[in-house]
């Protein structure tokens, strides 16, 4: 573990923006890296980054070695007579063995993360999303009022005007989402006119919503907090201008936000 998170800590001392670089549930100025990881999926996608990118340290430093060796002493002041060796069979094997290992290293850590990717566990709630152009609708179908309609709403992004101090330009919407924390969720994504993309970072979504198509994802948030995140399909002229927030909850918190949504639309 220490060895995989090593090169990314020193390529972040070596950049020098430490002040920019903190876990957040939205963008940061000057921020390198991903957000701070709210579910396993996420917390996956980081480990898998950050195995990756000891294993590419790795690469870069030993054939930026052998190139340097290869110019200085292969060089004509050096080696006034050229080698005749053409072939190297032993050479050509190791070279030709060591990158399929490399290989399988990732790939088993990366068939993991994709099957988890795909998996939904036993949903105790279910979430449709509807993109259009350009707001996102939202319905929790598993929930009926006495007039047998279910909890829906639109989420439109909060214009700049209208702000109020500490709120996120291009991210603050007028109705967030609200989910409860440790509890699977599954998500049930389409669009009505053309191509968007539901993605919020922290939650390590981010799923396609296709006209006539109804994909599916899973989350299963693991800390209470506001999650922002983007449309990520370039949907048209407003496309920067449909964001997404999450309010991740406690469940009895959760129950009682359901029970006054139902109210309100009895009312």
């Amino acid at each position: 573990m220490l060895l995989n998170i090593l090169p990314l800590s020193l390529f972040i001392a070596l950049v020098g923006f430490s002040s920019g670089i903190i876990s957040a549930d939205a963008a940061k100025p000057w921020q390198l890296g991903f957000q701070d990881p709210a579910t396993p999926v996420m917390e996956g996608i980081n480990e898998l980054h950050n195995t990756l990118l000891f294993y590419i340290t790795l690469i870069v430093i030993f054939v930026g070695w052998m190139l340097g060796r290869t110019i200085y002493h292969f060089h004509e002041d050096k080696n006034k007579v050229p080698s005749t060796n053409v072939h190297g069979g032993t050479l050509e094997i190791v070279w030709t063995i060591t990158p399929a290992f490399i290989l399988v290293a990732i790939a088993v850590p990366s068939f993991g993360l994709l099957y988890m990717l795909d998996e939904v566990v036993d949903p105790a709630v279910t979430l449709k999303v509807i993109g259009h152009q350009w707001y996102w609708s939202y319905e929790y179908s598993d929930y009926l009022n006495e007039d047998g309609e279910s909890i829906s709403f639109d989420s439109y992004m909060i214009p700049d005007d209208e702000l109020e101090e500490g709120q996120l330009r291009l991210l603050e919407v007028d109705n967030r989402i609200v989910l409860p924390t440790n509890t699977n969720i599954r998500l049930l994504i389409t669009s009505t006119d053309v191509l968007h993309c539901w993605a919020v970072p922290s939650l390590g979504v981010k799923t396609d919503a296709v006209p006539g198509r109804l994909n599916q994802a899973g989350l299963f948030i693991k800390r209470e907090g506001v999650f922002y995140g983007q449309c990520s399909e370039i949907c048209g002229v407003n496309h920067g201008f449909m964001p997404i927030a999450v309010e991740a909850v406690s469940l009895d918190n959760y129950v009682d936000w359901v029970a006054s949504q139902l109210v309100e639309d009895d009312d």
